[in-house]
């Protein structure tokens, strides 16, 4: 059965980073964007990181520039911006594209694991599920992940166990992961 430690990535210093070096902790693995209306996510994303990490969390953050350009700037600047402006101390990886035919493979992965289910109800979420459905529609069948901020919850053996979309609440999210820690 193939996990996420199966995979190798980039850190944002562009070396090769195994996934098998966090075995046994639980993992948030999330696209990210510096100028995105989810951005601000950042804040209780880190606010959960310092609370949690000492219990075997790790967030694993990967901006992505695919969505309306919302990701501009190399990796020191997205990185001085995240330090800056919202104080996050968890692992940044190198920029990266989550779909079509460059689409990280542990992007392809997850979302294989955990397909797309939708926004949810109101209307927020339905302007959203235009949008993303117009930026998507270059990708074809290799749009793995709709929008910036897409959080995926893998257990302490590597196992995919759920999807967030952008637009679920961050305490709906937190509620999650401290489950699965215990």
């Amino acid at each position: 059965m193939k996990t996420v430690y199966d995979f190798t990535v980039k850190d944002r210093n562009r070396n090769d980073v195994s996934l098998l070096d966090y075995q046994g902790k639980v993992l948030l693995i999330v696209n990210t964007a510096t100028g995105c209306g989810f951005t601000p996510h950042y804040d209780p994303l880190e606010a959960m990181y310092r609370d949690l990490r000492g219990k075997g969390f790790e967030i694993l953050d990967f901006p992505c520039n695919q969505f309306a350009n919302q990701a501009p700037g190399d990796a020191d600047e997205i990185h001085s911006f995240c330090k800056m402006k919202f104080g996050t101390e968890f692992p940044q990886f190198a920029k990266i594209d989550v779909n079509g035919e460059n689409a990280e493979p542990l992007f392809a992965f997850l979302a294989s694991e955990k397909p797309f289910t939708g926004f949810g109800k109101g209307l927020k979420n339905a302007a959203l599920n235009k949008f993303a459905g117009m930026n998507n529609k270059k990708f074809g069948d290799k749009a793995y992940i709709k929008w910036n901020f897409t959080k995926f919850l893998i257990d302490r053996n590597g196992i995919v166990i759920a999807r967030f979309e952008p637009t679920t609440d961050m305490k709906e999210v937190r509620k999650a992961v401290e489950q699965l820690l215990g």
